[in-house]
């Protein structure tokens, strides 16, 4: 069965925020379309986050070396022994030969050393330092080999199909290959995953005591160029080229609640650019046009049914069907008029259902197009807790009769 409606109108042409979880991230429309800005870069990608929509992408599949972006799958498994409390940020981790030895970006630090958790992420991430990474991989995996067969692990759970890993800090190893939108699904799921930890990525100068003064700033230079971005990590080296994941939040009018300014989130991927300026402002230009191009706009808020439909044997006479966050389309600028939204779900509806049982979906549509922009399961907000003998025995009857 399907049922079709129109956004809502006080929604037309609004902008929006929170999370849209689509089945398939898909481009953000399928006609009048904005044109891309040349971007010059070997691959690149640029996700709305808010709205989990790609809005522009080039070769997002092809195998490429990550260099220190690899460091974002060692952060989110250094992360996930935090949050599991297998480990703490105040407790030290020494440093073994082979990682005071690591060539490449250093924090500086050596077997003398017994480092912080903490500093020792802070040197991964700011510095990108081969030697945190290593002491942080052998402290968390017990071997750096060990660490490597978690990292290939974690990268299958999370759907990062097109993965492989051979060290945790991204130096050029046969076979040590990702993809643009596998480097996406890692980077969203380590600012879900790990909102208490993923702040270290804006921290713009750092090094630990003891060593070089001048080893001190991050590599992301859009830190300090564009207040709105927050991370994430840049890499280098000669086989990757130059590359950089940067994300932002910018508030716009309406985003929020009650008519409140709210956060959209970007995220722009820029893989193989020929210089550290040319990254930082091959990316800046995605940022930019991804915000200027596209709009946000919320169909439903967060717990709002989308649909209420009659439910057969059950206590309750309907389900409410939606999503427990708000529901965010990215769509042409002005042309969130052109918005119309169809649900399909199963008829007849036969208790019971659990609260998040998914039933039925949201089809986003731009305008007439039979092709959906995007497809958001949705799920029941409340549970529908089934008949009593008699109440199901007269609609069994009813059922039989329609």
């Amino acid at each position: 069965m399907h049922c079709f409606l129109k956004a809502p109108a006080g929604l037309r042409g609004l902008a929006a925020t929170l999370v849209l979880f689509v089945s398939v991230a898909l481009p953000a429309a399928h006609a009048q379309a904005p044109q891309v800005p040349e971007i010059a870069a070997r691959s690149y990608l640029l996700l709305d986050v808010t709205a989990n929509q790609i809005l522009a992408a080039k070769d997002i599949d092809s195998p490429v070396e990550p260099a220190s972006l690899t460091k974002l799958m060692t952060e989110y498994l250094v992360f996930d022994a935090l949050k599991s409390k297998k480990i703490t940020l105040t407790q030290t981790f020494g440093v073994s030969p082979r990682a005071w030895k690591m060539p490449g970006s250093r924090m500086f630090i050596d077997p003398k050393m017994q480092v912080p958790v903490e500093d020792l992420i802070k040197g991964m991430i700011v510095q990108s330092g081969n030697d945190a990474t290593m002491a942080l991989a052998e402290g968390v995996g017990g071997t750096a080999e060990h660490f490597v067969e978690l990292m290939n692990q974690q990268a299958k759970a999370l759907g990062m199909n097109s993965t492989s890993y051979k060290n945790p800090e991204g130096l050029t190893e046969a076979g040590h290959t990702t993809t643009a939108r596998d480097l996406s699904i890692l980077s969203t799921r380590l600012m879900s995953d790990f909102p208490d930890y993923i702040g270290y990525s804006a921290i713009k100068k750092y090094r630990y005591p003891g060593t070089p003064a001048t080893n001190d700033t991050n590599r992301n230079t859009l830190l300090f160029r564009d207040p709105t971005v927050d991370g994430l990590k840049t890499g280098h080296t000669n086989a990757a080229g130059y590359c950089m994941i940067a994300t932002a939040r910018r508030e716009f009018p309406n985003l929020g609640t009650a008519g409140k300014a709210g956060e959209r989130r970007l995220l722009a991927i820029v893989l193989g650019a020929s210089s550290d300026s040319a990254r930082a402002n091959e990316t800046q230009k995605l940022l930019n046009w991804g915000y200027t191009a596209f709009e946000a706009v919320k169909l439903f808020d967060a717990g709002q049914a989308v649909v209420t439909p009659a439910v057969w044997k059950g206590k309750d006479a309907v389900v409410k069907l939606g999503r427990p966050e708000a529901i965010v389309v990215a769509v042409t600028a002005g042309t969130a008029s052109k918005l119309k939204t169809q649900v399909a779900r199963p008829e007849p509806l036969v208790a019971p259902f659990k609260k998040g049982q998914l039933v039925g979906s949201l089809k986003i549509m731009n305008g007439d197009d039979p092709v959906p922009m995007a497809e958001v399961p949705l799920m029941a907000l409340a549970s529908v807790e089934e008949a009593g003998i008699i109440g199901r025995a007269w609609d069994s009857i009813r059922l039989w009769i329609k």
